[in-house]
C-alpha cells in the first residue's frame, strides 16, 4: 500500500464544508490544528490511488478561495502499520488497474522536465559526445553508456503530457526544450562527421542507415514505457535508455552524414529519426489518456479534448506517412 500525506490549510469559513465535503473520500487517517485565527490545518492519510480525488476537489474550491491550500508528501513509512482490506474491487477499479501518481503530481514533474536547465544541457552534450564516438568506435556499450546519461526522455514525455491537457504554454517549452535536445546532438555530431572520415566499417553506424517497420514497434514501446514510468513515478533511468536508444543514435549518425557532406545518404536517418519522434510521442499520449489522466475544470477539459485529437490525428497521420514510405524503400 502507497501512502501519501495531504496537508489542507483552510480558512475558518470554509472549515464545515470542507469536513462535510472529504467525509465522501476515502481517509485513512486525519489530523486537525489551529495556526491562526483565521485558519486551520488538516493532515489526510490517505492511499495513492485517492490522493487524485482530493486534489481534484481541492482544486475547484481553491479557483473560488485562493487562501485555500495544499501540500502533497509521499510517506515512506507509517507506523502502526496499516493493514490492507480485501474487499472486491469496484468496475472502474477493474478498468483502470495502473496504479499513478496524481494528475498534479505528475504535472510538476513534467512541468521540470520541460525547462531548459544548464544541468539538461551539459548532460545532453556529454551524451552527445560519448555516443558518437561509441558510434565511431564501433562500442555498443560505449553507445548503451551515452543513452544512460541521455536527458531526453523528460522533454518529448513532457510534450505528450501537454498535449493531452491543452496545456499550450507547456507545449511550447516542451517543443523547445526537445528541438534543443535534437539540434545540439545533430551538431556535435556534424562537427565529428566534417572532421573525421565516416565510420563505414562500424555495424553501429550501419544500423542507423537502415530503417524498417519494426523500428516504429521500438519506439511505441519506447515511448510508452517512458509514459508509464512518468505516471507511477518509479525510476526513469532504464526507461530512458530505451526512448534515448530510439533518439540519439539516429540523430548522431544523421549529423555525421551531414556534416561529411553525404546528402545522398542522409534520407534513411532522417526517416528513421522523424518516426521514432512521433512514435514515441504517440504511445506516450495513448498511455496518458488510458490511464485517466485529465483536467477538471470545463474550459480546460474543452482544451484538452481538442488539443489531444488534434495531436492523436497529427502523430498518427506522420506515422502512417512514414510507415508506407519505409515500406515503399524497403522492397
Amino acid at each position: 500500500m502507497e501512502l501519501q500525506l495531504l496537508e489542507v490549510y483552510i480558512p475558518n469559513d470554509k472549515l464545515e464544508h470542507f469536513q462535510k465535503e472529504i467525509e465522501n473520500f476515502s481517509i485513512l487517517s486525519q489530523w486537525r490544528a489551529r495556526i491562526s485565527e483565521q485558519e486551520q490545518v488538516f493532515k489526510l492519510l490517505i492511499e495513492k490511488q485517492h490522493a487524485e480525488g482530493v486534489l481534484n476537489f481541492l482544486e475547484t474550491e481553491a479557483s473560488y478561495d485562493t487562501k485555500t491550500r495544499a501540500l502533497l508528501y509521499n510517506i515512506s513509512t507509517y507506523i502502526p502499520h496499516i493493514e490492507e482490506e480485501e474487499e472486491e474491487p469496484s468496475q472502474e477499479e477493474k478498468q483502470a488497474e495502473i496504479t499513478r501518481a496524481s494528475r498534479h503530481e505528475l504535472y510538476n514533474v513534467v512541468n521540470s522536465s520541460s525547462h531548459l536547465t544548464v544541468n539538461f544541457k551539459w548532460m545532453l552534450v556529454l551524451s552527445a559526445i560519448v555516443a558518437t564516438t561509441g558510434i565511431v568506435k564501433d562500442s555498443a556499450a560505449v553507445v548503451i553508456g551515452a543513452m544512460v546519461i541521455a536527458p531526453l526522455i523528460g522533454p518529448f514525455t513532457s510534450l505528450a503530457f501537454s498535449a493531452l491537457l491543452g496545456d499550450y504554454k507547456l507545449m511550447r517549452r516542451s517543443v523547445s526544450t526537445a528541438l534543443f535536445g535534437i539540434v545540439v546532438p545533430l551538431a556535435i555530431a556534424a562537427v565529428f562527421g566534417f572532421v573525421f572520415e565516416i565510420p563505414l566499417d562500424s555495424e553501429e553506424f550501419l544500423a542507423r542507415t537502415n530503417v524498417e517497420m519494426m523500428d516504429i514497434i521500438l519506439a511505441l514501446a519506447a515511448g510508452a514505457a517512458g509514459a508509464l514510468s512518468f505516471a507511477k513515478r518509479v525510476s526513469e533511468a532504464l526507461v530512458g535508455v530505451m526512448v534515448s536508444v530510439a533518439l540519439l543514435p539516429p540523430t548522431i549518425v544523421l549529423g555525421m552524414l551531414v556534416g561529411a557532406g553525404e546528402w545522398q545518404t542522409i534520407l534513411t536517418p532522417f526517416l528513421l529519426l522523424l518516426v521514432n519522434v512521433h512514435a514515441i510521442l504517440l504511445s506516450a499520449i495513448i498511455v496518458f489518456w488510458l490511464t485517466g489522466i485529465k483536467p477538471v475544470n470545463w474550459q480546460e477539459i474543452q482544451a484538452a479534448n481538442t488539443s489531444r485529437k488534434m495531436a492523436l490525428f497529427f502523430v498518427a497521420m506522420v506515422i502512417i506517412i512514414l510507415g508506407v514510405v519505409i515500406y515503399f524503400i524497403s522492397f
